[in-house]
């Protein structure tokens, strides 16, 4: 006898070969992309983009926030990111987030992903290999973010003050050496 098929498909994850997406992630990292999953269902977007990466990240991952300079930093981006999910920055509302990073129609498209969510996971994926980490964690995902000048999450975290370019090499530093901020 067949098993029934599931009500709600499940949906895709950016994965590369195949490999499950949880498996090659931290617990806290997988508990980020849970939320920035609930994150934009509320928000009535159709894909998770990187700005609900970037909230989920402040929300949950404690080595992220300390990679800012300090509470009133993280408390303005925060602030900026919650301006946008209660109406500021509806502009974003039910668009697709291109950042030019990688083209819109893809050969391989993931469901309920923006394409440079898509890429900033499979970024911060890489980025936890080369330090010969199994998992990825949320400061290989916020360095992936910081590195598309063209996203979401940037575009929220240069609003709120934060000096991009500076947080970018802190991170890109902090890979390179093996060592977490």
């Amino acid at each position: 006898m067949q098993s029934p098929t599931p009500r709600v498909p499940r949906q895709p994850e950016p994965t590369r070969a195949g490999v499950d997406l949880d498996a090659r992630l931290t617990v806290e990292l997988a508990s980020v992309v849970s939320g920035a999953r609930r994150r934009a269902h509320r928000d009535g977007d159709a894909q998770i983009d990187t700005a609900h990466l970037l909230h989920s990240l402040l929300e949950t991952d404690p080595g992220v926030r300390a990679v800012f300079d300090g509470g009133p930093q993280v408390a303005r981006v925060l602030g900026y990111l919650v301006q946008r999910s209660i109406g500021y920055g509806l502009r974003w509302q039910g668009t697709v987030e291109d950042s030019g990073a990688v083209p819109v129609l893809r050969a391989d498209p993931v469901t309920g992903w923006s394409p440079p969510a898509v890429t900033a996971m499979n970024h911060a994926l890489e980025r936890a290999a080369r330090r010969g980490e199994p998992r990825a964690s949320g400061l290989d995902l916020l360095a992936a973010l910081a590195a598309d000048r063209s996203c979401r999450a940037v575009e929220v975290l240069e609003r709120a003050g934060v000096d991009v370019l500076l947080l970018s090499g802190r991170l890109l530093g902090a890979g390179r050496s093996g060592r977490q901020v």
